[in-house]
């Protein structure tokens, strides 16, 4: 539909709904008044604002809502401007002031605590409503529904009363829930409906009669699809004739009238008549007897308190009435001659007055069971109960809830925040190694003075975390009273500030602490002590004065020291000592030292011969350093030496070469020190020369180190113990909150002796005095530590509640807990942590049982009612009655009836038939009970009744065919079986006694491992395989076999190697240490550390060593004279070679010692041995030897150069010169000339103690000074650089410790998980108290255990089947079928459906069927009379289905349906017919289902084509009609012709081996045999036949059966072309 100028109505549109013939022109009106409409309010507006002014108010936001106090009293604010209209600010006057907008309004000002007050409420959401789309043409096949929108309503509450509120409270603490969301309407669903179920027989066995077949509902219409297709279908059937005429008639029996009460006139003049009688009786009783009368007025007063019948039931028993019909088979009534029956069905009988349930009004709320706020814990509950007034009777609904439970929170400004609870620990446990060695290593866990890397536990416990708070607040409450009590004093105390001390805090229930558990262990190290390392001894100084500042007599001492190099822990009370002396003679503390000599200056200034030389010389202190000339003021000065400068033709001879190291260190009686010097020819005499000196003139020794080898030094014995001083100022530490005492400064002293080496104590005196080390000094007191409790617990509960059966005394207790253990003399703890005590005996529980008292009289249907029934002159017959019940406590004390609804079962019947006997009755005795059995397996019990009263006379009472007076049943045959069921358990350990160290499990202390046993379940079985005790087959349930858990082992390594040798000779190098694997670890022991990737087997530790580069030297002696080798025999002169002595030597601080292997020396280094030489003739120069080079200025770069020079010794003669005194060489690199610099080797491992496992180490690595040729060298040549050193030497490192994963005891085994059958399983489980680390032992993967229950059957009540409808005396109407229950045995499994047993082994069990108490074994049903046409059994309930697109859930939920079909009797009552009936209910757990087409092979032309469902369930319905494939292919018009047929294009075409011959038209004319050609073959000697038809053959065809060698000539089809 259109509108004029283009404005498009929807289809929807209801404004103008157009009749039949009606013109468009009405939606074209509307067009045009709505145009007008807009344009006069254009007009207006327009003259308006010309006349008004251009200038507008604006207001900005409302700010925050701001105030003193929570609560609606706030006040929030805004700007507010004047704008002209185009944007731009103005001044306020010119707007119109009396438009101006507020700036300022009342608002609610929120607070955190309006949190607890106010909450949205959030309406659910209502139904989807279409989105209107663009497109309104809906698409021919819907695929998965059309979108939606769908609302709620959200608004801000006041939780208490419901009040709505400004959202803008709810959304201060949280967002506003939004209130759409889109949706969607899904596709709509037909009704779908399951294949007919088959033809049922012929209703009748003779004549004509109708068989029908039914079908039921698979899924429910939804979503506007299309209703259910008719459910039944019905055929005539035919049989023989029949022989008699069946009956058109039948009785009919209507159902049953409600219950009514007896009319009230004759109940009237009954009790008139009872009463009058009464009064008469006790008129007559009267005059009687007064004793009696009053004995009967007792009696009746007691049996009415009895009763209670007004209390809580009133049993009213009336009747109720049927209607007995005769029906016609076309349904229509007749009389009841027609119907020929003897005995009509009664139309009366007794029944109880409905009486529904009535109860009081709701009591008041009980207070909040949380009496305390806080925002963390649970909410806490109120109830409110009321009280049932009258119980039920006769009616099928229960009594509505007499509780009512919701939560609840306490508010206000008097509510005291909650107690809370947490964790606290006691202080750990000093630091232990042991428990960690004793897991690796038995062999080391009694080591002592262990340190590294240990273990240190300690407890947990509950406490109330905020104790103190609670406390505070009580006391601030206090004092404010007691304030405000006090004000009227001038002098008011201030306002408490309190600081809470803060105590150890009771223990309370652990199971009170929710929080996570604080760890119990913990790893912790012990320093190690780091023993002390001193460098080696200096050499001995000279003799020196005791004290230089104080020199005294002629004492003096000779020293040498040593010096700390790692100071110890503990201070350097621990170390060796430093210094040892020797006594002396002559001490001074300064000397002269020569350091060199002038040269040789003749005597008399002659040229050459005798002279002297004079010493170069400083002066120096005992410690060998320069000091000031001054000092040296009384020491002898050294005197000139006496020298020889040689004359031309002289002898020359060398320099003396230095002294060497003194042969020994001191001079005792065996030993005396020597040195020597020598000095060598380099020169023989010529004629008139001074001659050389013989041989032993060229060596001199000396005396050295002439002191005694008496060494003495000062020993040191421990500190002792740090002892209290009055005289040193106590200072104060800060004491901490466990109550440690302020710590005080004391004194400690050690011992001081003078000890000479290897002999012992002597005089002080022979010690220096000034050197003595301390004896005294002030030390730190350790603080002393109290024992610290907490208080005891609470006493434990003693049972409040009342105790059943047999009461054993309990005990209640209370603890309480260490938290800081005694130190340095403190207070001990008390010996007593734990106390009991009995409880006092608790109340016995009283069992409450329903007491039921006497039946009434039987009450019949009243006398008017039946006075028109045959017989009705006898009062006898079916009647009701009543008895009373009352509540009794089990010692059969009155108790309430609210007791009894709780704790005593299901209510007794109130009312129960009863059966006043006619004259022609049969009556007997009630039923003995069953004899016994005599064990005998098919043995019979037997039970028995007799005929009592005139019913002994009656011949029908006596046939026993009828009331047969004994029964017999088979006794039961005992006979069981056992087998065993289910799994086998875990291996289980039995269980010992565990002992544990320091809360910790050891290794070896706790049995993990060994022979245990497992065990599966017994069950046993009677003769008829029904589940019985297991006790019956002498069994305890189950069968034990032993088994083993292995034991882990831990990976076994060797001892450490012994240190390898420092790779190095000179300078850093690393040494090595390893272990081997020895076992390898198995079944989850400790694992092995990592190995070497080579070989698997070892475990290295590396640490950087340091070679001394002057640890040893080469030593040279003097070069020899040269030895001329062609020897002149006038003069001793020329070319030669000398030699000397080259050795290497270990170097110590004294000089070169000892002679060693030549490899220790640096080879490179080795000074020549060899050399040639020139011998100087008579008449030559004679120089000294070359002096050293000078050193290279650095950098080495080829630019600088070095020199060595040596001096003139004798001058030649006239004519001859001397050579050069200066020798130089370039500077070259690597060569001559070298730089340094630092190395830095790699770190070590992680280095620990010795006696420690774990825990802190160091890493350390070296410095190596490095010659720029590569070579390691002393670090002294660095070192004069003064290179920067910036490098860390050391840091510390850590060894992971292995701990061993500890687990807690196995908990007590878990209640079964079953109470009986076959499935049932026991568990227990362990947790892990501390995780392994490092290469710790691994944690087990078995934390739980499980265990089959023994078997118990299972027992339960079970409904049998329903019996037929039956209706008394009657063949049609309203009836009653029955059903009984049965206790029956099964094993617990899904699949076992059980076995009925004898009840008593139901006896114990409440009596509930599918969760329902109420039996319902009887109830009324309908038996359709023949012609009725009526609805079958409502069907099962289908398979929950949801509503899915693709597989997916659209979240609808799920849907079940049944449905009831029509059955029909007679084609003639069709009319009559009900409608079919369909029930649908959600439900959970569905499923999502697909339809699709499936089709059968085709036969011919055609095929069956139905739906189904993906779970293979045929249906109708469901499937898109408009995908449904051909049933279908037939020809039309159909192929008639002679070897034609209809393809599968539903053309005609012909069999093989025809050609189609076709019409004009395209239609198939006639089909005509192809001609055969015969290809000739080897074999075929006539095969030369040529047909000009077979040029071109087509493809053989596949089918190759009997046609090997012929092929069929095709003609082309329309499309093809000739190649």
């Amino acid at each position: 539909m259109r509108a004029a100028g283009g404005m498009g109505l929807s289809e929807g549109s209801t404004a103008f709904p157009r009749g039949p013939g009606l013109s468009t022109s009405p939606a074209r009106c509307v067009g045009v008044l709505v145009v007008l409409l807009l344009g006069n309010w254009g007009a207006r507006a327009q003259s308006e604002f010309q006349t008004s002014s251009v200038y507008l108010w604006k207001t900005g936001p409302w700010g925050r809502c701001m105030g003193d106090e929570c609560g609606p009293g706030g006040i929030q604010t805004r700007a507010v401007w004047c704008a002209h209209v185009e944007g731009w600010t103005t001044l306020p006057t010119n707007c119109k002031q009396p438009e101006r907008p507020d700036n300022q309004q009342s608002c609610f000002r929120v607070c955190d605590w309006h949190k607890e007050l106010y909450d949205w409420q959030i309406g659910t959401w209502d139904h989807c409503r279409p989105v209107l789309s663009r497109s309104h043409e809906k698409p021919q096949e819907c695929l998965r529904g059309e979108d939606g929108i769908q609302t709620r309503d959200i608004t801000c509450i006041q939780k208490s009363n419901g009040v709505p509120a400004e959202d803008v409270i709810c959304e201060y603490f949280e967002p506003k829930p939004r209130q759409e969301q889109a949706c969607l309407i899904p596709c709509r669903q037909d009704c779908i409906v399951a294949e007919f179920a088959p033809w049922t027989e012929c209703s009748k066995t003779c004549g004509s009669g109708l068989q029908h077949r039914t079908r039921h509902v698979v899924a429910p219409p939804q979503f506007g699809g299309s209703a259910c297709p008719n459910l039944t279908e019905f055929q005539v059937c035919q049989s023989s004739p029949c022989a008699a005429e069946e009956s058109l008639y039948s009785l009919n029996v209507g159902p049953w009238s409600v219950c009514s009460v007896p009319h009230s006139r004759q109940i009237r003049q009954a009790r008139k008549r009872g009463k009058s009688k009464d009064k008469e009786k006790d008129r007559e009783k009267a005059v009687r007897d007064p004793e009696a009368r009053e004995l009967i007025k007792k009696k009746r007063n007691r049996n009415r308190q009895n009763r209670q019948d007004n209390k809580y039931w009133d049993i009213q028993i009336g009747y109720q009435t049927r209607q007995v019909t005769c029906t016609h088979r076309n349904g229509k009534t007749a009389a009841l001659s027609f119907c020929k029956q003897d005995k009509l069905p009664i139309t009366f009988q007794s029944c109880v007055i409905t009486k529904e349930c009535q109860v009081s009004e709701w009591s008041e709320w009980t207070p909040c069971s949380k009496t305390c706020f806080d925002m963390t814990t649970p909410k806490g509950n109120r109830t409110r109960s009321r009280t049932i007034k009258q119980l039920p009777i006769g009616s099928e609904s229960e009594c509505p809830q007499l509780e009512e439970t919701e939560q609840c929170i306490t508010q206000g400004d008097g509510v005291a925040p909650c107690i809370t609870y947490g964790w606290r620990t006691t202080e750990w446990t000093e630091c232990r190694v042991d428990p960690l060695l004793s897991q690796q290593d038995k062999r080391r866990g009694n080591q002592t003075a262990l340190c590294g890397g240990g273990i240190q536990t300690r407890e947990m416990y509950c406490v109330q975390a905020n104790e103190n708070l609670l406390s505070y607040l009580n006391t601030l409450k206090e004092k404010e009273e007691s304030q405000s009590q006090s004000k009227s004093k001038a002098s008011a105390a201030p306002l408490l500030s309190i600081t809470f001390e803060i105590t150890a805090s009771r223990p309370v229930d652990r199971r009170l602490c929710t929080g996570p558990l604080p760890s119990t262990s913990q790893l912790c190290h012990i320093p190690c002590p780091t023993e002390c390392e001193t460098s080696a001894w200096s050499a001995w100084g000279p003799c020196t004065y005791e004290n230089c500042d104080d020199p005294q007599a002629k004492k003096g001492f000779k020293l040498r020291k040593r010096r700390i190099t790692n100071e110890p822990t503990g201070g350097t009370g621990n170390c060796p000592h430093l210094l040892e002396a020797i006594p002396c003679e002559e001490p001074s503390c300064y000397d002269w030292r020569i350091v060199g000599l002038e040269e040789c200056v003749p005597d008399n200034e002659k040229p050459c011969g005798p002279g002297t030389q004079v010493p170069i010389v400083i002066c120096v202190n005992s410690d060998g350093e320069e000091v000031d000339r001054q000092l040296c003021r009384d020491a002898i000065y050294p005197i000139p030496v006496v020298c020889e400068a040689p004359c031309p033709k002289d002898c020359v001879l060398s320099m003396w070469s230095a002294w060497s190291s003194c042969s020994h260190t001191c001079s005792g009686k065996t030993t005396e020190g020597k040195q020597m010097r020598a000095r060598s020819i380099l020169a023989y005499a010529g004629e008139g020369g001074v001659q050389c000196p013989n041989s032993s003139a060229l060596q001199e020794t000396r005396s050295c180190n002439e002191h005694s080898c008496t060494v003495y030094h000062w020993q040191t014995g421990p500190w002792g113990q740090c002892i209290e001083d009055a005289s040193v100022s106590a200072f104060n530490s800060s004491a901490s909150w466990n109550g440690e005492a302020t710590c005080s400064v004391g004194m400690q002293t050690r011992k001081v002796i003078c000890v000479r080496v290897n002999v012992g104590q002597v005089g002080p005196k022979k010690c220096p005095e000034n050197l003595r080390p301390e004896t005294v000094r002030p030390c730190l007191l350790p603080c002393r530590k109290d024992c610290i409790v907490t208080p005891f617990s609470d006493w434990t509960l003693c049972p409040s509640s009342c105790q059943e059966g047999d009461v054993i005394v309990k005990k209640q207790s209370r603890h309480r807990v260490i938290i800081q253990l005694p130190a340095n003399g403190g207070r001990e703890c008390p010996d007593t942590l734990f106390e009991e005590k009995e409880c006092e005996a608790s109340p016995i529980c009283y069992n409450y049982r329903w007491k039921t008292h006497k039946w009434r009289r039987c009450q019949l249907v009243p006398w008017y009612v039946r006075q028109d029934s045959p017989g009705a002159h006898e009062t006898c017959g079916p009647g009701l009655q009543a008895r009373a019940i009352t509540c009794r406590r089990q010692d059969g004390g009155q108790a309430d009836i609210s007791e009894c609804l709780k704790y005593a079962g299901p209510l007794p019947s109130l009312t129960q038939t009863c059966q006043i006997p006619c004259q022609d009755d049969c009556q007997f005795t009630n039923w003995s009970k069953f004899s016994s059995c005599n064990g005998d397996c098919g043995g019979v019990r037997t039970r028995k009744r007799t005929l009592i009263g005139k019913s002994k006379k009656k011949d029908k009472c006596k046939n026993s065919q009828l009331y047969p007076l004994i029964e017999n049943q088979f006794c039961p045959c005992d006979k069981y079986s056992a087998q065993p069921v289910g799994n086998w358990s875990d291996c289980i350990l039995p269980e010992g006694k565990v002992e544990v160290l320091l809360g910790m499990k050891v290794q070896g202390d706790i049995k993990e491992c060994g022979q245990g046993y497992r065990y599966q379940a017994m069950a046993c079985y009677d003769q008829n395989s029904r589940l019985v005790e297991t006790s019956r087959c002498n069994s305890h349930g189950y069968i034990e076999e032993a088994c083993i858990i292995p034991c882990p082992s831990d990976c076994k390594l060797s001892e450490w190697s012994n240190w390898s040798r420092c790779s190095k000779s000179c300078g850093s190098g690393v040494k090595v240490r390893s272990k081997w694997l020895r076992e390898k670890p198995y079944n989850g022991g400790r694992p092995c550390p990592k190995l070497d990737h080579v070989n698997q087997a070892q475990v290295y530790e590396v640490v950087p060593c340091h070679s001394d580069c002057s640890q040893y030297i080469w030593v040279t002696e003097p070069w020899s004279v040269c030895k001329v080798t062609n020897v002149d025999l006038k003069e001793n002169c020329g070319e030669g070679v000398q030699t000397r002595k080259v050795r290497c030597m270990l170097n110590t601080v004294d000089g070169p010692s000892d002679t060693v292997e030549d490899y220790l020396c640096d080879p490179e280094e080795m000074p020549l041995g060899a050399r040639k030489c020139t011998l100087p003739c008579p008449e030559d120069c004679v120089m000294s030897e070359w002096g050293s080079w000078s050193r290279c200025s650095l950098p080495c770069n080829g630019s600088s150069v070095r020199e060595r020079s040596s001096e003139f010794l004798r001058q030649p003669v006239e004519g001859k010169s001397c050579p050069a005194a200066t020798e130089r060489e370039v500077c070259t690199l690597n060569k001559n000339c070298y730089h340094y610099d630092y190395n830095v080797t790699d770190w070590s491992t992680c280095q620990l103690s010795e006696k420690a496992v774990c825990g802190n180490g160091i890493k350390t690595r070296m410095l190596d000074c490095v010659r720029s040729d590569g070579k390691s060298v002393d670090l002294k040549y660095c070192e004069e650089l003064g290179l920067e050193k910036t490098w860390q030497m050391n840091i510390s490192c850590v060894v992971e410790c292995p701990v061993n994963c500890q687990l807690s005891d196995w908990s007590s085994w878990s209640d079964c998980s079953q109470t009986c059958g076959l499935t049932g399983k026991m568990i227990r489980r362990r947790t892990i108290n501390q995780p392994f680390q490092g290469d710790g032992r691994p944690c087990p993967s078995q934390m739980e255990q499980f265990k089959p229950c023994p078997v118990k059957p299972c027992y339960q009540w079970q409904y049998g089947q329903w019996s037929a409808c039956k209706v008394e005396d009657a063949q049609c109407g309203e009836g009653t079928r029955v059903r009984n229950i049965s206790c029956v045995v099964f094993d617990g499994s899904i699949e076992d459906v059980g076995k009925i047993v004898d009840e008593e082994f139901c006896g114990e069990i409440e009596p509930i069927i599918d969760g329902n108490k109420k039996m319902i074994l009887e109830e009324t049903c309908t038996v359709p009379c023949p012609g009725d046409c009526y609805l079958k059994e409502w069907s099962e309930w289908s398979l929950c289905q949801l509503t899915c697109v693709n597989g997916e859930d659209l979240g609808f939920g799920g849907i079940q349906v049944r449905s009831r079909a029509v059955i029909i009797q007679d084609l003639e009552n069709q009319h009559l017919c009900p409608e079919q009936a369909l029930e649908t209910r959600p439900c959970n757990d569905g499923h999502c289902y697909e339809y699709k087409w499936m089709a059968s092979p085709w036969k011919g032309s055609s095929r069956t084509v139905w739906c189904q469902r993906s779970d293979g369930l045929n249906v109708t319905g469901g499937c898109l009609v408009m995908r449904q494939p051909d049933a279908d292919r037939s020809c039309n018009p159909p192929c008639s012709q002679p070897h034609a047929y209809c393809s599968e294009t539903r053309t005609c075409s012909c069999e093989d081996g025809y050609t189609e011959v076709m019409s004009s038209d395209g239609t198939l004319e006639q089909c005509t045999l192809i001609p055969v050609v015969v290809i000739p073959t080897m074999e075929d000697k006539k095969g030369d036949v040529k047909t000009s038809r077979a040029v071109n053959p087509t493809q053989p065809s596949t089918n190759l059966s009997g046609r090997g060698r012929t092929w069929f000539l095709q003609p082309f089809g329309p499309g093809e072309v000739m190649q």
